[in-house]
């Protein structure tokens, strides 16, 4: 399988809207899915469907082995050991779970970065002192305001790997080299944006990472299911988020007997088909190889950037260069301080789908844009005539309202 070929293994762009096809330029929010995935998912309910790590009885043990295959199978694509794959509900789980279970205290140090989601902000913010490092003048980081912090001696420093609304891509191997030899400071990566692609990958085993996360619905699996990676000694230091069924080995009245790193953090029944989902996304991904993944995601980048600096009306935030971007460009019409009407023009008229607003990351968005932007987002099954017509397409639009 080619990125060139693979439109077809997503249905949803078979539908029509008003008789045209659906262009889907919101794959930052969530990506769309191959047969594939749905295919592993409705398996399971029409010859499975029960629950896992409870019975001895066939049906049972074939899902639990399936659900671990999955585990083993992320373990493998980042690098690490199949006990330091903890399966959760996405992103913003992992890095709760982390935030709540390192037992910071409110004068701990940690430094986080301007332009991240706000589920790398808000945890921190309620546990520690959190500092932001600012962007430079180009809108990447501000990499001697980073270093300036790490004199700060934080307790934790939580990178993005990829930013949801710059597209940048961090170095984050350089970035956590620093924060160790700084500090010692416990490393933490979101790498929601970034590990879709698999030009990408991070491999733990060779970057001083404690945490990373991220979400399966982002890499063409569905929502609800991913993932936290965490060193072993590290995630025997955490404390459970969630306590309950399936995280304990015994209880009694007096007392409990916690399982073993990662499911003392998985109590409860887990999203089985959802795991077993983002298990064939990974499969379908690692079709694809690290050199076509850039030079998709390239073009892709350097359509975006070439489009909005063409247009004297658009402003886009971040750097203007493919290096180290991901396929994402955040505008801002001049003059239009509401894009809602825009979005929804653009997607009943042109069946063009992407989104608006601060896209979860508020404070770099008011700080660089003032006000909320219009975000589109590539990945594989899009083209570089998908994200032209989307030009052409806006162009339209804002002359029919008078504001170019």
């Amino acid at each position: 399988m080619g990125i060139a070929k693979c439109q077809g293994d997503f249905p949803v762009l078979d539908r029509l809207i008003d008789g045209q096809r659906i262009t889907y330029l919101d794959s930052a929010a969530t990506s769309l899915k191959p047969q594939a995935v749905i295919d592993a998912m409705s398996n399971y309910y029409s010859q499975n469907g029960v629950n896992i790590h409870r019975g001895k009885y066939y049906l049972s043990e074939e899902a639990s082995d399936s659900f671990e295959r999955v585990r083993y199978s992320v373990a493998q694509y980042l690098g690490a050991y199949g006990n330091e794959v903890v399966i959760t509900k996405g992103t913003t789980e992992s890095i709760n779970l982390v935030a709540h279970g390192l037992n910071l205290q409110s004068d701990d140090v940690v430094v986080g970065f301007l332009d991240s989601h706000h589920a790398q902000l808000l945890p921190w913010r309620r546990f520690a002192d959190l500092k932001l490092v600012e962007l430079d003048s180009d809108g990447g980081i501000n990499l001697d305001h980073y270093h300036e912090l790490l004199e700060l001696k934080p307790k934790v420093v939580v990178l993005t790997h990829c930013s949801n609304v710059t597209g940048n891509i961090a170095p984050i191997e350089e970035m956590a080299i620093a924060a160790k030899k700084a500090c010692d400071a416990i490393v933490i990566v979101d790498a929601a944006q970034s590990i879709p692609h698999p030009h990408l990958r991070i491999d733990v085993s060779k970057i001083p990472v404690d945490f990373l996360a991220f979400s399966g619905h982002k890499m063409l699996g569905p929502t609800g299911v991913g993932c936290l990676y965490g060193k072993s000694e590290r995630l025997n230091e955490l404390r459970p988020l969630m306590l309950g069924g399936g995280m304990v080995d015994w209880v009694d009245v007096e007392g409990s007997q916690e399982r073993k790193i990662p499911h003392r953090f998985e109590a409860g029944t887990p999203p089985i088909a959802s795991t077993l989902g983002l298990g064939a996304a990974l499969s379908y991904l690692s079709q694809i190889s690290a050199e076509e993944s850039r030079q998709h995601t390239e073009g892709l980048s350097e359509a975006i950037i070439q489009g909005a600096m063409e247009r004297d009306y658009l402003q886009l935030l971040g750097p203007k260069t493919v290096k180290n971007r991901c396929a994402i460009g955040s505008l801002k019409i001049k003059g239009c301080e509401d894009l809602s009407d825009v979005a929804r023009s653009l997607s009943d008229s042109y069946g063009i789908m992407c989104r608006t607003g601060h896209m979860c990351a508020q404070p770099v968005v008011d700080d660089q844009m003032d006000g909320e932007v219009l975000r589109i987002s590539a990945y594989i099954y899009n083209t570089t005539d998908e994200i032209e017509r989307f030009y052409l397409s806006l162009d339209e639009l804002v002359t029919f309202l008078g504001l170019n």
